[in-house]
């Protein structure tokens, strides 16, 4: 019994732990995000004001759309779309931050299929 008191306190601390959440941070920056497919590592690097990003991928430089949902969602539009794929909008949204870096999910807008992964800020 002392030890299951004893334990409520730490359990009610633990359950309290909120993520941090400085999203507002992330809105303008240069950054870089990391990724695999099929086994090889590739990198991304965009430049984010307010309203757009320009992402370099590869050599290829593109530019999207931002609109801002709320402090830590947004949705990003590319603004010249090479295919019906890239005519889609993305949903985004940042999970937690540190201070150089933020873990976010993202996937198709009105898809249920999300996927995650961690940006750094590089300048």
């Amino acid at each position: 019994m002392k030890k299951i008191i004893f334990l409520l306190p730490l359990l009610a601390l633990v359950s309290c732990y909120d993520a941090e959440h400085n999203c507002k941070d992330f809105k303008t920056g240069k950054f870089k995000f990391e990724f695999e497919v099929n086994g090889v590592k590739k990198t991304t690097v965009f430049e984010r004001k307010d309203d757009i990003e320009i992402e370099t991928f590869e050599g290829k430089t593109d530019t999207s759309a931002i609109r801002w949902v709320s402090d830590c969602e947004y949705i990003l539009q590319k603004k010249h779309p090479k295919n019906m794929a890239e005519e889609k909008a993305i949903s985004m949204k940042i999970l937690t931050t540190s201070k150089d870096s933020y873990t976010f999910e993202f996937g198709m807008v009105g898809s249920d299929e999300k996927q995650r992964g961690t940006v750094f800020k590089i300048d």
